[in-house]
């Protein structure tokens, strides 16, 4: 078929884009408004559950407009998709009417139903990265629309949240459901359909902002040459889903349309990430230790981050993971906590319910990440799983534990899974997946590691890292006086040495150095008042926990940390 499409769609998704764009500056009425629908409508299948730090789960509290949009961009049932559309319509106040949504009829690209969301879980969201989906989403309308002529703020606000989780090649779908006439999807088949038109090589990271509106400026005058297969981002995005849609054996050359061969795209996560990158983000640990972690995650492909809390753990695994990919690479590297209701079903395949009541085999995210890192064999790719003893880790991985073994990682010694998708399947965990976990050394509720699990990892100790490099850290970033730092660290050596020597509690129970570190930019112009906060909202609540049945002993270590501060 090489007429251009006709695409009814578009006019109902730009309108549900202006619509959202109303919320910017009130988020909390719009997640508030989609979580009411989803209770209303639980013959629907959403997909706005939360999870906290705590283990606990919830609503979304806070949504960016493109994961909005997902709600019902996903892989559903035509009949679902437009349920849900035409709910979200009428909450909006849309006067479009739905369309007759149809994924391969109209090339719409659709989100995961297991990553339909632009940023993470709750327990692992930067303070902004929500507000920057919002400015990108923002910024991307105005220049679409002519609003401004100057594009440099949607490129900012674009690479800005390239470097959040969540965010890849899905920001490029968001960006062409909002204004499908000016902005190209970059999904997995448009990206091939893409580079074989324009005789690119295939992407292997997501362009920069800048690269990206090249990208489109590039096709769409190609769009213009009658001989040109496609005509249109829409036609474009429709053709990548066609089995029967085959390019020309010649791809007119862009001298016909009087361009020069675009150069190469360059992309935002050019810049590579090393164990050097981890020591400038602020890690206290010394270049030598975070070196033999990183051979010992090449070499044993699973490692295990303990200590008490506050010593870094989470930072820690993620930045290693990213020395390890070579990159800030969030597509490479994907975040998962493991709680008491985490089950094998939720982490690597189980069935799960659809909107019209039957089942669907789902993969979970460790499959996911299987499946990507099989197809994209030269790159590695890194799951980082906090608090691997908070759920049952044997349970959770099922099969995979004997499967995790690095002389495990090829077909050979592939097997059977507990849910398989046709009769003989043996899958395997591809040589290029690793594992990074963290384990709070000091919950109690905690469940032990069996052996098993221990076999198969290699095991790290952190510790509270309080000294010389840690004092010229927060110094130099928060402009605190080198005197007043030692204090503090005078105070809280202390304080754990203490706690080390108490028989109830011991070395995994001291405090972090987390507490007392602060982010570049934090500037503090009263750094006694400053600690006195740390101390009564953060150490002493956990002092008290620590001697429920010693009161007195709390108050006197809350009292030693804040004497003579003035």
């Amino acid at each position: 078929d090489g007429q251009v499409q006709q695409f009814g769609w578009t006019g109902f998704y730009m309108a549900v884009a202006d619509a959202l764009l109303r919320y910017r500056d009130d988020r909390r009425p719009l997640a508030d408004g989609i979580a009411e629908i989803a209770a209303r409508r639980t013959d629907l299948p959403f997909a706005i559950t939360d999870q906290f730090s705590d283990g606990s789960s919830g609503p979304l509290q806070d949504i960016c407009p493109f994961t909005a949009m997902g709600v019902f961009n996903r892989s559903l049932t035509d009949s679902n998709r437009r349920a849900i559309a035409g709910e979200l319509a009428q909450f909006l106040q849309v006067a479009e009417p739905v369309p007759t949504i149809s994924f391969k009829d109209d090339g719409i690209p659709l989100l995961n139903n297991q990553n339909s969301w632009f940023f993470a879980y709750a327990y692992w969201l930067g303070d902004h990265d929500i507000d920057n989906l919002w400015r990108v989403f923002a910024e991307g309308l105005a220049f679409a629309d002519g609003e401004t002529a100057d594009p440099s703020e949607f490129i900012r606000h674009y690479d800005i949240v390239q470097s959040q989780n969540g965010v890849a090649y899905n920001l490029t779908m968001g960006l062409y459901w909002t204004r499908p006439w000016r902005y190209p999807s970059l999904d997995g088949n448009s990206r091939k359909v893409i580079c074989n038109l324009l005789s690119r090589p295939q992407m292997r990271r997501v362009p920069s902002g800048a690269d990206y509106l090249k990208l489109a400026d590039s096709l769409r005058e190609r769009f213009q040459d009658p001989g040109f297969p496609v005509h249109s981002f829409q036609h474009l995005s429709w053709a990548a889903y066609q089995p029967n849609f085959s390019l020309p054996q010649t791809i007119p050359s862009p001298q016909t349309v009087r361009e020069p061969d675009p150069p190469p795209l360059t992309t935002h996560e050019s810049a590579s990430y090393t164990i050097d990158s981890i020591i400038d983000d602020g890690c206290f640990i010394d270049q030598a230790r975070l070196e033999t972690m990183r051979r010992r995650l090449v070499g044993k492909q699973n490692i295990i981050l303990q200590g008490p809390p506050g010593t870094g753990k989470t930072w820690l695994a993620k930045r290693l993971a990213y020395a390890l990919v070579g990159s800030k690479d969030d597509a490479r590297v994907r975040p998962v906590q493991f709680h008491p209701n985490m089950s094998y079903e939720d982490f690597v395949r189980g069935w799960r319910p659809v909107g019209d009541g039957s089942l669907e085999l789902v993969d979970g995210p460790f499959m996911q990440m299987c499946e990507a890192a099989r197809r994209d064999s030269d790159a590695k790719y890194v799951m980082v799983i906090e608090e691997i003893n908070r759920g049952n880790p044997a349970q959770i991985f099922g099969e995979m534990l004997t499967l995790l073994e690095s002389d495990k990682r090829n077909a050979g010694e592939a097997m059977a899974l507990a849910y398989p998708r046709q009769v003989g399947e043996r899958v395997y965990i591809p040589p290029n997946v690793y594992v990074i976990g963290t384990m709070n050394v000091a919950d109690r509720s905690l469940a032990l590691v069996d052996f098993a699990l221990r076999r198969r990892f290699a095991f790290f100790d952190l510790e509270p890292t309080l000294g010389a490099v840690w004092r010229n850290w927060v110094g130099d970033n928060a402009g605190i006086p080198g005197d007043f730092l030692a204090d503090v660290e005078s105070r809280l050596t202390a304080l754990n040495e203490q706690i080390a020597a108490d028989r109830s509690l011991g070395r995994q129970f001291r405090i972090g150095h987390s507490v007392v570190t602060l982010p570049p930019g934090v500037g503090i112009g009263d750094p006694a008042e400053w600690f006195r906060q740390v101390v009564e909202s953060e150490i002493a609540p956990l002092l008290y926990e620590y001697w429920f049945d010693e009161p007195a002993t709390a108050d006197a270590a809350k009292v030693g940390l804040l004497a003579g501060l003035g």
